[in-house]
């Protein structure tokens, strides 16, 4: 039996949304915290923000970015590094809880050519990652399988939050 097609119809809006790319994304949730659930920002703190990838990876892939609109590490301050930094242990934490991931990659992309997306807002990609996870999909067709809603894992990240009176609650 042969796989002809794959039908993935939330990937529409990331084919809409690239060839009519905001200003910043980041910025556009940072400047709206009453859609903070709409736009799946989970945290808030005094420097940064956490929010999913709405195109992810992986499931529960997030996003850390500082509040203040600056391309890389040159500008951001120690206060803004520390907190991000702090977040990324934070998030690994109620992920763990959440999906019990076997591992996590933590990078970040300056530049399009370095595969950044939005090379005019830093961020950290906190990507959770499972023994066996890259399999026949990604490797004959280049294409993931996200086994989990995004708002239903940020429905059970918030909660988990809450419980463990984690950052920006």
């Amino acid at each position: 039996m042969q796989l002809d097609n794959i039908w993935a119809p939330w990937r529409i809006k990331y084919i809409q949304e690239l060839s009519q790319p905001s200003e910043c994304f980041i910025c556009d949730y940072i400047k709206t915290p009453e859609d903070d659930e709409e736009n799946l920002v989970l945290w808030r703190t005094e420097k940064s923000v956490v929010t999913f990838n709405r195109f992810p990876y992986n499931n529960g892939h997030l996003l850390i970015a500082p509040l203040r609109h600056i391309p890389d590490l040159n500008e951001a301050t120690d206060n803004e590094m520390l907190d991000m930094i702090k977040l990324v242990r934070e998030t690994q934490k109620a992920l763990t809880e959440a999906i019990n991931p076997h591992g996590f990659n933590v990078g970040l992309n300056f530049g399009r050519c370095a595969g950044a997306g939005l090379p005019g807002h830093m961020h950290i990609h906190v990507v959770p990652r499972w023994d066996g996870d890259t399999n026949f999909m990604s490797v004959c067709s280049e294409t993931k399988v996200i086994s989990q809603s995004l708002t239903e894992l940020y429905a059970l990240l918030t909660d988990i939050s809450r419980k463990q009176n984690l950052p920006g609650l």
